[in-house]
């Protein structure tokens, strides 16, 4: 989707009747409510697709297990890295999204910020910064596999590949109700904060270092959360009997309805080459690095 803004013509240039000049949003520009709330839309329900998006869902999650447990059977921190890399090169193929990308670099780079002050400030030394640098890389390495799984499968297909690996029909249950609920979250939220702004008084100035919206969009943002939920509520009944209709029952469907939801599901070539090759590249890394 492509954001446009529609702005008048410069000074002094003549156009015909109905022409408009556009200019592409383009970094700090784009980011506003709407494309932050799209964004969301994209993760939720993986749209934006990805090598992992066309697997089947059990291939995904086998993948997903190789991947988040690999980095805890070593301290060696050139093994780490080059699994941490791995797991970077993976997450930017399964398009995972600027958003996200974002919020997860701003908290790594605080993250190692605030641990290196405190080094410092203890007086610590190189093997205890070698140290936490080990579980950072960890940290990291496991979120960036689970941000390029569960962004490439939506509700639909982590519910069937839950219940095909014949997990608690109620956890399948839950992840797609949560799902689903998410847009209407979003929705509802967006709603009530704008009512907010416009039946509230604009704010007399920003304040020292915005000190006044900060405030003001706290209280609005805090005020939201009980009529968020109301609203939200009233609409749970109409959202679970819709679920029930199409099959996703709490209790668990019967041996037939099972087959009949679950016989889309096709195990590929490719779904098997994926598991064989993560599992020889961690192979690969586990053999030929240093293990200090």
């Amino acid at each position: 989707m492509t954001t446009v803004d529609v702005t008048a013509p410069p000074a002094g240039a003549t156009s015909g009747a109905g022409s408009t000049t556009t200019r592409r949003r383009s970094g700090l520009d784009r980011m506003s409510v709407e494309w932050v709330k799209l964004e969301l839309m994209r993760v939720a329900y993986a749209t934006r697709g990805g090598f992992l998006a066309r697997r089947d869902p059990r291939a995904v999650l086998g993948w997903y297990v190789l991947c988040a447990l690999a980095p805890w059977f070593t301290y060696s921190t050139p093994i780490l890295l080059a699994l941490f890399v791995l797991a970077l090169g993976c997450a930017l193929a399964a398009r995972i999204g600027p958003l996200l990308l974002g919020l997860f670099t701003l908290g790594l780079v605080g993250q190692a910020a605030y641990v290196l002050v405190l080094v410092l400030v203890l007086g610590g030394d190189t093997t205890a910064l070698d140290g936490l640098l080990q579980i950072s890389l960890k940290l990291g390495a496991v979120s960036l596999a689970s941000m390029a799984a569960f962004v490439s499968l939506d509700p639909e297909k982590l519910s069937d590949g839950l219940q095909a690996m014949r997990a608690p029909a109620v956890l399948g249950f839950a992840i797609s109700y949560g799902y689903r609920m998410v847009p209407l979250l979003i929705d509802e939220f967006h709603d009530i904060v704008d009512g907010h702004r416009l039946r509230g008084a604009p704010h007399r100035g920003h304040g020292f270092l915005g000190r006044r919206t900060i405030g003001r969009i706290g209280r609005i943002a805090v005020q939201a959360f009980y009529p968020l939920f109301l609203n939200t509520a009233q609409r749970t009944r109409t959202t679970v009997e819709a679920m029930e209709t199409r099959g996703f029952t709490s209790a668990g469907p019967s041996a037939a309805g099972r087959r009949l939801r679950l016989a889309h599901l096709r195990w590929t070539v490719g779904d098997t080459l994926l598991i064989v090759a993560t599992a020889a590249t961690i192979a690969a890394v586990y053999t030929l690095l240093p293990p200090r």
